[in-house]
C-alpha cells in the first residue's frame, strides 16, 4: 500500500469518530460533544487533504474517505447507538466497500500511459 493512504484512511476512521460524537451531541446542543465533534471534522479533513497533497487522485481519495465514514458510522450505530440493520442494509454496505475497493483498484492515468506519464 502506498504511503500516501495511509493519512487517508486514518480520516475516515476519524470521520467516524466525529459522527458518533456529532449524534451525542444532540443536534449541537451539547457543547462538549460539539467541540469534540468539530475538531474531529477539522482532524479529518486535514488527513483528507494531506493524501490529495501526497498525489492521490481526488475522486478515489474522497471515496475512500467518505466511505470508510460511512461504513464506519453504519457499523457504529449498530454496535454504539442500536440502530437496525438488516439484509438489505447489509447488501447496501456490501456495494458501497466493493465499490470502493474497485475504484482504488482503476489504474490512475499515469499507471495507464507508463510512470512518466508520456504517451507514445
Amino acid at each position: 500500500m502506498e504511503k500516501a493512504w495511509i493519512p487517508v484512511l486514518a480520516g475516515g476512521l476519524v470521520e467516524t469518530m466525529w459522527s458518533c460524537t456529532m449524534k451525542m451531541s444532540n443536534g449541537l446542543t451539547d457543547i462538549p460533544y460539539t467541540i469534540v465533534t468539530l475538531v474531529l471534522l477539522v482532524i479529518s479533513t486535514v488527513l483528507l487533504n494531506q493524501g490529495l497533497k501526497a498525489g492521490l487522485q481526488m475522486g478515489v481519495c474522497y471515496a475512500v474517505w467518505v466511505g470508510i465514514g460511512a461504513a464506519g458510522s453504519i457499523v457504529a450505530g449498530i454496535l454504539v447507538f442500536g440502530d437496525s440493520f438488516d439484509l438489505v442494509g447489509a447488501v447496501l454496505l456490501i456495494i458501497l466497500l466493493g465499490a470502493i475497493v474497485a475504484m482504488n483498484a482503476l489504474p490512475s492515468e499515469e499507471e495507464k500511459n507508463g510512470k512518466d506519464g508520456a504517451t507514445e
